[in-house]
């Protein structure tokens, strides 16, 4: 038996020991979970469950501490409007608690007797509690005709699903919305082909959606392990931005913004529940115990023109005055050993399709079209305000790296972190050029010498990875890369809190 099937059937015994009730029947249809469930936006006294069916229904979600106690029920209508799928949001809960939760359709509120697809999931500690963190992040997965391997799926999630983790950061490009995925794949393997090609409706996006879900191993790591995602460009089309989300060739419609449809089917496929005042702000923060606060960033929906200059006296914004606020406040406030500033693109390797388009992550390089002028206002801000221990995570570039900087030569104490995952499954693009400007001193590289030197997907499956964090009960920290075979390919020594 699979380790999979093993996990799952483990997984299915536990919930129905605590989902024992008399069996009742109702006049709605039950319809089918289409592609599993999912638990997201986990913290001490909250979380959100997804599922997706595939015809209009009602949504029912039950959640119980896992040692036994009271039963909680959700419901919610699914229609077509957001593809049949659904999320239901259950608070009070109890931190560093263990829960198990279970999903039907149709049916009516009566307890589930076995109902097939279930899931379980720990909350997070209070924010005064000192206990290890360990949590993985990642992005970029079926891009550049790299999917589904038809006799292993996406083997990334194999070598994920062999540890417990707290939780994964999904760090964007989790679909390629602008991407196909063929019945060969582009290092010579057989591959489940996409029904879809480059995303022009909503209903084109969802159709990527699906294809990533519809992994075995994808599905096992969402039951079980709280899910926090944010986007990149490839959730809508390459580099884009609100000024720069639309495109003129097919399948394409002339003029049309695509962010509002990457947008919305974004929404539908991931467990975030925005709040009515503020109903499309993704960036958000996490507290996992007292060690680790996560601060996660949209670095796509209120940026300026990649073109423009990034001038002194006219600064660019990737985040918005809003969200630059937000972060810096979220900064200031934090108790947490390590502040995790998520950002789906990196802060020291330009990036970017073409010179004309400008640069699409921070970095200048070598033009004057970065987000520079922006990062460096946030950097003096820290500094100023004595915050320590900041690291920032990334992925986009498709290798790993683990880079140590020192912005300020004035002020040598003042060092923050980034390190960068990737690809899960995509092309292998490795770089080494560093833009200078924060002195970057690089820890590790993790890709290989050329694109061209890898010929097959065993090759390839070396360098596909996953970042991995621990933090230990005193505070000190290692980061880990993991590549797909499940090996690890680079450890950090312990970086100790100041």
């Amino acid at each position: 038996m699979s380790i999979h099937l093993i996990r799952a059937s483990i997984l299915l015994l536990s919930s129905l020991a605590f989902f024992q009730y008399p069996p009742a029947y109702a006049a709605e249809e039950r319809s089918p979970l289409t592609h599993g469930v999912m638990v997201g936006e986990v913290n001490q006294d909250s979380a959100v469950i997804w599922s997706r069916t595939d015809r209009e229904s009602t949504m029912h979600a039950w959640l119980r501490p896992a040692g036994g106690g009271a039963l909680s029920h959700g419901q919610i209508a699914v229609s077509p409007d957001h593809d049949y799928t659904g999320k239901v949001l259950f608070r009070d809960l109890k931190p560093d608690s263990d829960y198990l939760y279970a999903v039907r359709f149709g049916g009516d509120a009566s307890p589930p007797l076995r109902d097939p697809l279930s899931g379980r999931f720990r909350t997070a500690p209070a924010p005064d509690v000192a206990k290890s963190v360990r949590f993985a992040w990642g992005g970029d997965l079926a891009g550049q005709n790299v999917c589904r391997d038809a006799r292993e799926g996406f083997p990334i999630f194999a070598a994920l699903n062999r540890s417990h983790w707290d939780f994964f950061v999904a760090m964007g490009d989790m679909i390629y919305a602008d991407d196909a995925c063929d019945a060969r794949g582009k290092y010579g393997n057989e591959q489940v082909p996409g029904e879809f090609g480059p995303a022009a409706n909503k209903s084109d996006f969802w159709a990527h959606w699906r294809y990533s879900r519809d992994d075995r191993g994808f599905r096992d790591l969402l039951s079980t392990t709280p899910y926090l995602p944010v986007w990149d460009d490839h959730e809508v089309v390459n580099d884009f931005g609100p000024l720069q989300d639309t495109r003129d060739g097919q399948p394409y419609t002339a003029g049309q913004h695509l962010l509002p449809i990457g947008l919305a089917a974004f929404l539908d496929y991931n467990p975030i529940v925005p709040g009515d005042e503020v109903p499309f702000r993704l960036y958000r923060n996490i507290r996992w115990g007292k060690h680790v606060e996560l601060l996660l960033l949209d670095t796509r929906q209120y940026r300026d023109a990649n073109s423009a200059e990034d001038r002194a006296d006219r600064p660019k914004t990737m985040l918005g005055r809003e969200q630059l606020t937000w972060l810096k406040a979220k900064l200031k406030a934090s108790n947490a050993t390590w502040k995790f500033i998520v950002s789906s693109v990196s802060i020291s390797t330009p990036t970017g399709s073409t010179p004309d388009k400008g640069r699409d992550g921070w970095a200048n390089g070598d033009q004057s079209t970065g987000f520079e002028q922006e990062l460096l206002n946030l950097l003096a801000y820290m500094k100023e305000e004595g915050i320590k221990n900041a690291v920032w995570l990334a992925a986009d570039l498709h290798f790993a790296q683990g880079l140590r900087l020192g912005a300020f030569a004035k002020e040598p104490a003042f060092v923050v972190h980034e390190f960068v995952s990737g690809p899960m499954s995509a092309g292998l693009f490795p770089n080494r050029t560093l833009d200078p400007t924060l002195k970057p001193e690089r820890l590790f590289f993790f890709g290989p010498e050329g694109s061209a030197k890898v010929e097959t997907f065993q090759d390839a499956k070396h360098w596909m990875n996953i970042g991995a964090i621990e933090v230990n009960e005193a505070g000190a920290l290692r980061v880990r890369v993991i590549n797909a075979r499940g090996d690890t390919t680079w450890t950090s020594g312990p970086l100790v809190p100041k």
